[in-house]
């Protein structure tokens, strides 16, 4: 567990629910997510988060509807693991992780391209985390990749640091890259095209970001032995 911010029950009262996070969801947020793996060490991996289609926000300044669906239900931030992972297999075994909310370029290449594992479950990088109970809830195929998509329902939760939110077109681009980065050799996609990508967003993270953007793709280069 961290020692900085503040961690207890994400509602403060003993109870978490599902709306209870530390951030606003608008679309798919791109977060950070460590699980514990059989050799006691914490497997980190990039995780997409999905709030639920009812709601336009989660979380604790979702605006005066604080979050809830019209329906009355507890909204549910939803997550997919893609193939045979080891956040996948953690999920099953240990039911759940930390959910982490980072801007540092070089843990998402880290987390995204290579086996990344930490003796601790909060990265010195992440601005916020979320530990969450994960149920699975459906499975299926894309091609010949399996998925399944989990609920991640709030137990404790910390900010870890506050800062006035900048724009920085170096960070967005890393994200990209590492997307596409992810998808070389997957038959659904086209290597030349994702190549293509590669290189335009490489070029939008030098010119735009700082020195840790320019390390991230340079850990990129490395992680696909370019």
């Amino acid at each position: 567990m961290s020692d900085g911010g503040e961690s207890g029950a994400a509602d403060g009262s003993g109870d978490a629910s599902a709306e209870d996070w530390p951030v606003k969801f608008r679309g798919i947020t791109e977060s950070l997510v460590t699980t514990l793996g059989p050799n006691d060490l914490w497997n980190v991996a990039a995780l997409g988060l999905h709030p639920p289609a009812e709601s336009e926000a989660v979380g604790n300044d979702a605006g005066e509807n604080d979050g809830k669906r019209d329906d009355g239900g507890d909204p549910r931030v939803t997550a997919r693991t893609w193939g045979n992972t080891r956040t996948r297999r953690n999920f099953h075994r240990q039911g759940g992780g930390y959910v982490q909310f980072v801007r540092d370029p070089v843990d998402f290449v880290d987390a995204t391209l290579s086996i990344f594992e930490v003796e601790e479950p909060v990265l010195d990088s992440a601005d916020a985390w979320v530990e969450v109970e994960a149920e699975r809830i459906d499975s299926g195929a894309e091609g010949d990749t399996e998925w399944e998509e989990w609920t991640l329902t709030p137990v404790e939760s910390g900010v870890e640091c506050e800062a006035v939110p900048t724009i920085n077109r170096g960070l967005g681009a890393v994200v990209e890259a590492t997307v596409a980065a992810s998808r070389l050799g997957v038959d659904a996609y086209d290597d030349a095209e994702l190549r293509e990508r590669l290189s335009y967003f490489e070029a939008v993270g030098r010119n735009c970001g700082d020195d840790r953007v320019c390390t991230a793709f340079d850990r990129l280069r490395d992680h696909l032995g370019e």
